[in-house]
């Protein structure tokens, strides 16, 4: 199988990566939990991979908090900073990890207004000024399409945030680690990531970041292993937003992988993803009946490309792709169901394929030719 479905989970992991889950699930005790030397090896190994999400200069590492996913993290700090008359600023590009808690906080007295996007999934930055009002508090915004592969500018929404003194939720789940983010420079209030990703670690693990001076209320409470006789849950970060036993298992493996790409190196890892996104996308441009998505005249954009066949239905190629080709992608709404509507899919889904580190040339153009079948059959 040629595996180009990485925009939902990277496939394979890197080498380490399940010994290293392995190693954890034999070893480990509770972090936290006990001062026993399976406890404090466990609280020692979530501690290290703190440092080297810090190591990445994306995060402060003492507010650096796990969580299960980036859905969980946009869910903490959404429903922990903002509130019912508040107004937040969205746009058509989100994940419904952030236009679902974005709806219910509408649903609960607060107010959102979402930057639309234009038939090729582009925004016009101008209209963060025309939406914003006197009770806006916040820009919640992603880093990335999941749909399209199109970055935003968020140095640009960072300077607008600064500017109007608004929070900056930022949702990293395709770019946390390949792309730099820099918190205080691009004025980033909370990062949310997902460890399944870009960052090639297991699924269950991802966390969000909370910048200097951002104080997120606590999603759940409960169990910390400190100050349990408290009656609240403990105000010091991370522990404010960690109840409960931490997925120490998890965690250790996307240690391995965050050691595994330093050792690779975060810039050679963009650009081979980069390179293959956009061989593809140079090859299948110019088949008839073949329609792509996104803005493709940038340099930097996440490793997606997605697109029709004619007027067949994205599950019905995404099937044939598998079936005929053994070539995995995804089909369909992608979570993302504002984008779809501007970009005019609603109906029709569309065809997402997307790289990882360890795809190659050969089923990169092996994709491509697949496709070229597919539209000469269609047409």
């Amino acid at each position: 199988m040629i595996y180009l479905d990485n925009a939902a989970t990277t496939r394979p992991k890197p080498p380490g990566v399940a010994e290293a889950v392995a190693a954890a699930m034999n070893d480990y005790g509770n972090s936290g939990r006990g001062t026993h030397p399976e406890a404090l090896e466990a609280a020692r190994s979530i501690y290290g991979v703190r440092q080297a999400l810090a190591a990445l200069r994306l995060f402060l590492a003492d507010r650096v908090a796990f969580t299960p996913n980036s859905t969980m993290a946009l869910n903490i700090a959404i429903s922990g900073l903002l509130g019912a008359g508040d107004h937040v600023i969205s746009t058509d590009l989100e994940h419904n990890s952030v236009l679902r808690p974005l709806y219910r906080l509408r649903a609960q007295g607060g107010a959102v207004d979402f930057v639309p996007a234009d038939r090729q999934g582009r925004i016009d930055y101008e209209d963060f000024e025309r939406l914003l009002r006197p009770n806006t508090k916040a820009v919640v915004c992603t880093h990335g399409s999941n749909l399209t592969g199109d970055l935003m500018d968020i140095q640009r929404v960072g300077n607008f945030c600064q500017k109007h003194r608004l929070l900056f939720i930022l949702d990293a789940s395709q770019t946390a680690g390949v792309f730099p983010i820099d918190m205080e420079r691009q004025h980033i209030s909370v990062v949310c990531f997902t460890g399944h990703k870009s960052l090639m670690g297991p699924q269950g693990t991802g966390g969000l970041c909370v910048g200097a001076g951002v104080e997120i209320r606590p999603f759940a409470v409960g169990g910390t292993g400190v100050q349990s006789y408290s009656e609240t849950q403990p105000e010091a970060y991370p522990t404010r937003l960690e109840a409960g036993t931490l997925n120490s298992h998890g965690i250790a493996g996307l240690g391995a992988s965050l050691a595994f790409l330093k050792r690779t190196g975060w810039d050679a890892v963009r650009t081979h993803e980069s390179v293959l996104a956009r061989r593809f996308y140079e090859t299948v441009r110019t088949i008839p009946g073949v329609k792509v998505y996104g803005n493709f005249a940038v340099q930097f954009r996440a490793p997606i490309v997605s697109l029709n066949i004619a007027d067949l239905d994205s599950s019905e190629v995404a099937d044939e792709l598998a079936e005929r080709f053994e070539i995995a992608t995804r089909p369909g709404a992608h979570c993302a169901p504002r984008l779809h509507r501007a970009l005019g899919t609603e109906d029709q889904g569309a065809v997402r394929f997307s790289w990882s580190y360890f795809n190659t040339e050969a089923e990169t153009d092996a994709a491509a030719e697949a496709v070229r079948i597919l539209a000469a059959e269609a047409v």
